[in-house]
């Protein structure tokens, strides 16, 4: 079947425009309620998929930041062990010192680094995320305005064919 929100909603538009008039009532059509039914669902199952996506890209961040802890935590934990081994000459162990706070000091402007770089992603695929799912739902409202307008101008007819006729207002 379709994979997008559009080509979903686009399917929903054709049946209700193609759809045949109701008898004695040429402003009302007659859908199939089953059909419509299941476009629509098919197009609410869509809009997780998009929230799953920006779930994961939350998800990959929050790891990549965990593992550039670890490493800064394991660099760290290296230069403390390397420093304590050193013999205890002044000089030597001034210098140990001196590389273990540069290589801390790095770690420390990497995990800076990725965190930075993380975050702007996650904050780009996030305003992605949500302004296509704000044109889906922008798209859906026309498409259910349009619906509605079909419905309200159809007019006319007696109340048996009426009770007959889809009513998406009950629907609800």
């Amino acid at each position: 079947m379709a994979t997008g929100v559009d080509e979903l909603l686009d399917m929903l538009f054709v049946m209700v425009d193609e759809a045949r008039n109701a008898p004695f009532s040429p402003g009302k059509c007659v859908i199939e309620r089953d059909k419509a039914l299941d476009l629509i669902e098919e197009i609410k199952g869509k809009f997780p998929v998009e929230l799953a996506e920006a779930r994961k890209v939350l998800n990959a961040r929050t790891d990549y930041m965990n593992a550039a802890k670890r490493e800064a935590d394991e660099i760290k934990r290296r230069a403390e062990i390397n420093a304590g081994q050193m013999v205890d000459e002044s000089q030597v162990t001034s210098q140990a010192r001196q590389r273990a706070n540069a290589i801390v000091a790095q770690a420390e402007s990497r995990a800076k680094e990725v965190r930075k770089v993380a975050n702007e992603y996650c904050e780009d695929v996030l305003r992605r995320t949500e302004e296509a799912l704000a044109d889906a739902h922008s798209e859906m409202r026309q498409v259910h305005t349009r619906f509605r307008n079909a419905m309200n101008n159809l007019g006319g007819g007696n109340a048996a064919n009426a009770s007959k006729m889809y009513d998406a207002e009950q629907e609800n």
